[in-house]
Parts: C-alpha cells; structure tokens; sequence
C-alpha cells in the first residue's frame, strides 16, 4: 500500500504540474485552456493526418469547385490576422456526398463536394470553412489530446487510491462516466466557440455572417429523421441551440462584414 501511495503522489503531482504549466489562452474568445501538446506536434500530426487523406480519398477535379474553395480560403485566411504556426495554407475539394468539411493544424483545409453542392452561396460555404479554421486556430484538436492525457492519468490515480477497496471497479466506472460527460460538454464548447470565432473570421473576409444560420436550417432539414443523442451525451450542441446562437451572434459581425466587403468589390 506504501508503494500504491507513493505513485499516487507521483501521478497527482504530474497532473498539478500539466496543469499549471499548460495553461493557453484562445486569442479571439479570451477562454482559458489546458494544452501539453506543443505546437510543432500538432503539425507534425496534422501534416502527415493530411497526406494520408489525399492518398485515401478521391480529389475533385471540378474547376468551378476548386476555385470557388481556394478563394473563399485564401481571404478567410487572412482574415484570421495573426500568423498560424507553420501554416502552409492548401485548400482541397474531396470527392464525396458527405455534406462536411475539415481543417487541420499547417493550414490543410478540405471540402466535400457535397456540402458544396447544398450551400447557396459563397457566403454559406465561407461560414462553414471559418467554422473549421477555427477549430486549428483555437488549437481544439491539441485541447482535446491533452485531456484525454491526463484523464488517463486520473484514471490510473483512482484505479491506484482504491486498488484496496471491495467498490474499486464502481469508482473506476464512476470515474469513466464523469470524464466522458466532461469531455463532451468540452467539446460542444469548442463547438460553439468555433461558431463564435469563424463567423468573425468569415465577416472579416466580407461574407455575410447572417447566412451561418440559414445555412444550419438547411442542414436541419438535411438530417431529419436521423437519429441523434441526447445534447448531454453529444459531442455538438442541438441544431435549434446552434441556430438560435449564430442568429444572435450575425449583427456584432455586420459593421466588419460591410467594411470589409468593400475590399473584395
């Protein structure tokens, strides 16, 4: 039990120590985060993450596709307006009916042909790539990873201050249920955050930001009648909660948008 102790001590005292010293500030939200990943990492595995899509998955050769996506971008991305680590900016249309699309830490950004096809315009498509963006300028990905770190390592602290106890595997399960809740309420943060984020960083870019919500009632009614988790047990917030939010968030974002749309004219 001595030694039981003593690497519990070891264990809680590196789960101080990633505390304190991962401690990151998202830039456009002001939020507080915990990051142990460094930032050459997150690269590193969003670069090879990249390559291996394109090898994997049929690239468009759509010309109209293409430039509709590389130009929206390229003024998306600058209208971020601080420098992304190692970002080597590439944006690639993917051959597919998923109605998505994704970006990863380097400045890899990638569009599904589908979702392409369901957006009325340019405006639409822009919101959504912003969305993504966002999620690598936040830095949501290495977010993640680190608390999945260091939940493992709580685990290994409960599984160690109750190896003695008759209700060791029930405070391991309860241990299991609570990290899981917390890193699904974690993740529809992040989800709204990047809404937040890349409705600023799409007016930048002189898209108009009342087109996010009209574009989520269309994809509402693109998955009626498929099944969904409750909110407390999905990694988004609810479609009607998205909506609600975006519709609140588009007029801050209009005096941005009008001023810089002139740009692009």
């Amino acid at each position: 039990m001595v030694s039981g102790m003593k690497h519990l001590r070891l264990i809680l005292a590196v789960l101080v120590l990633g505390w304190m010293s991962g401690c990151t500030t998202v830039p456009e939200s002001g939020r507080r985060q915990l990051i142990i990943i460094t930032p050459a990492q997150e690269v590193q595995e969003g670069l090879a993450a990249f390559a291996q899509i394109k090898q994997e998955e049929k690239i468009s050769t759509d010309a109209a596709m293409n430039a509709q996506v590389k130009r929206i971008g390229a003024r998306i991305a600058d209208s971020v307006g601080r420098e992304i680590p190692d970002a080597q900016w590439e944006f690639v249309v993917f051959e597919s009916d998923q109605i998505n699309a994704f970006a990863l830490p380097g400045g890899k950004v990638g569009v599904y042909t589908g979702l392409i096809k369901l957006v009325d315009n340019d405006d639409q498509l822009a919101v959504v790539m912003g969305h993504e963006i966002a999620h690598v300028t936040s830095r949501h990905g290495a977010e993640r990873m680190s608390q999945a770190q260091l939940a493992g390592l709580g685990g290994v602290a409960v599984a160690v201050a109750s190896d003695d106890s008759e209700n060791k595997q029930l405070y391991q399960l309860g241990y299991t249920a609570l990290a899981t809740l917390g890193t699904l309420g974690y993740s529809r943060l992040q989800e709204s955050e990047a809404d937040a984020i890349g409705l600023r960083f799409a007016a930048g870019a002189g898209y108009d930001p009342r087109q996010a919500a009209l574009f989520w009632e269309k994809m509402k009614k693109a998955s009626d009648g498929q099944s969904k988790p409750p909110v407390l047990l999905s990694t988004h917030p609810s479609d009607d909660s998205r909506i609600a939010n975006l519709r609140a968030l588009a007029p801050q974002y209009m005096a941005l948008y009008e001023a810089s749309k002139a740009r692009y004219q």
